[in-house]
């Protein structure tokens, strides 16, 4: 039911995505970053601290490593360049524990207790995978639209014209993103 390569290939967006917006969003002040424009989670950099924390919980969960959290607006770093930093070095840890499954393991269950419901789930890991990268779209959306907001332009956010989506697939002879719409 779930594809690594497809997992691989959301893996590769997620990361993708994450740089493009945190350099867009470095081009903000501080405080235009943290400004309360009634996000979820108030802020673009409340929506950063919240992904990052999240998906810290879930690697943690999968890896059997609890992360230990108190809230899922907890704000981990305060300092963007640190928060930055910490993003890339968690996308890239994503990846890495993508790129070393097994396909037979996508299926397993995966037992964690949840932060809100304060009771035992278990979930199939490629269901698990699924919603950690759906997870981040649907924040990103949200950071996308403070940005905009803000007079910012934060490009391309399409799977499909990710550099690296058609070669993939198809290899090197893929075809451009505008040939792919």
């Amino acid at each position: 039911m779930y594809d690594l390569d497809m997992l691989a290939l959301m893996a590769d967006h997620n990361r993708w995505m994450n740089e493009k917006l945190y350099a867009v969003c470095a081009q903000l002040s501080d405080g235009e970053r943290k400004q309360d424009l009634g996000a979820y989670f108030r802020s673009i950099h409340g929506t950063f601290n919240h992904l990052l924390l999240s998906d810290r919980l879930w690697l943690g969960r999968l890896r059997g490593e609890p992360y230990a959290a108190a809230s899922l607006d907890q704000e981990l770093y305060a300092d963007y360049a640190t928060l930055e930093r910490e993003r890339a070095k968690t996308d890239s840890d994503i990846q890495e524990y993508v790129a070393t499954l097994e396909p037979s393991r996508l299926a397993e269950p995966v037992t964690y207790v949840s932060l809100l419901k304060k009771s035992t789930v278990i979930l199939p890991l490629g269901l698990i995978l699924v919603h950690l990268f759906h997870h981040q779209t649907h924040h990103r959306g949200q950071v996308t639209t403070l940005i905009t907001q803000l007079g910012q332009d934060f490009g391309e956010t399409d799977m499909i014209y990710m550099p690296s989506a058609g070669t993939m697939y198809f290899g090197s002879a893929a075809s451009s993103g505008e040939e792919r719409q």
